[in-house]
């Protein structure tokens, strides 16, 4: 019975109304006093909880002295409320005001140890990708994490600048520039990045976000990093002929004053 009465409840009737529903479908036609002795419940609270069912039309009310009061078949009950739950939830896909989701946010992870637990954590997570650029100085902190998810068989790319033992299958010999500190980012499975700087004298610091711009702009960076090196070891120097150590003369026209620093 309690289970009887839960389901109903679930359905969004009362306890008294799932009560007298019951009373009424097992005892048949009542009268509203019957239903209120037979259920240890006041009358007035009988009759009110009955005029609700009628007008939902769950009870049918036969007029006299006194009025009796009948449950409507149960398969025509269950038909009326499917048709009326479908009838709501149709309402609600139709209408109901779109979601707003928040932007991915940012935060700063500050200091080696903090940066290297963010890093490895999220490395043993990669199901898919990973694709970094980073410096021999720091591939030693996600070394052991790169190597267990190419053991599970996550695709690894990177770049990296210096000399590292041990190759992995997706390494790639680029440069990067070590002004300020030496730059080191990660994509993972293309939905997490992190982005951070360190140097000899400069504490470790990072971005890391799940924000799917972050992820483009890394993810096109490192394209254009394979593309040029494809076409150095291509053509070499007859790259640097025409457009100079670097690509400065194509950057002159652009960035004079980035070129200008950088020979400076």
């Amino acid at each position: 019975m309690e289970q009887l009465l839960n389901h109903l409840r679930h359905l969004g009737f009362t306890e008294l109304e799932a009560k007298v529903m019951v009373s009424l479908t097992q005892q048949g036609t009542q009268s509203g006093y019957e239903v209120a002795k037979r259920l240890g419940v006041s009358r007035s609270n009988v009759y009110a909880t009955l005029q609700r069912l009628v007008s939902r039309g769950v009870i049918q009310l036969t007029p006299g002295e006194p009025a009796r009061y009948t449950m409507m078949p149960i398969k025509e009950f269950t038909q009326m409320i499917s048709g009326q739950m479908g009838e709501s939830l149709t309402y609600l896909e139709q209408h109901m005001p779109s979601e707003t989701h928040e932007q991915p946010s940012f935060f700063i992870v500050e200091g080696e140890r903090k940066v290297i637990e963010t890093l490895n954590r999220e490395l043993d997570k990669a199901s898919e990708e990973i694709v970094a650029g980073i410096w021999r100085e720091e591939a030693k902190w996600s070394r052991q994490g790169l190597e267990r998810a190419e053991q599970r068989g996550v695709r690894v790319l990177w770049s990296f600048e210096g000399d590292e033992d041990g190759k992995f299958s997706g390494m790639l010999p680029l440069t990067a520039s070590q002004q300020g500190g030496r730059k080191f980012w990660l994509v993972v499975d293309r939905r997490w990045c992190i982005v951070g700087m360190r140097g000899d004298e400069l504490p470790a610091q990072a971005i890391v976000t799940e924000h799917p711009l972050m992820v483009e702009l890394l993810l096109q960076h490192f394209a254009q990093e394979i593309i040029l090196f494809e076409l150095e070891n291509d053509l070499g120097a007859e790259l640097i002929e025409r457009y100079g150590e670097g690509y400065e003369h194509i950057l002159n026209k652009y960035m004079p004053s980035f070129v200008h620093k950088d020979i400076d």
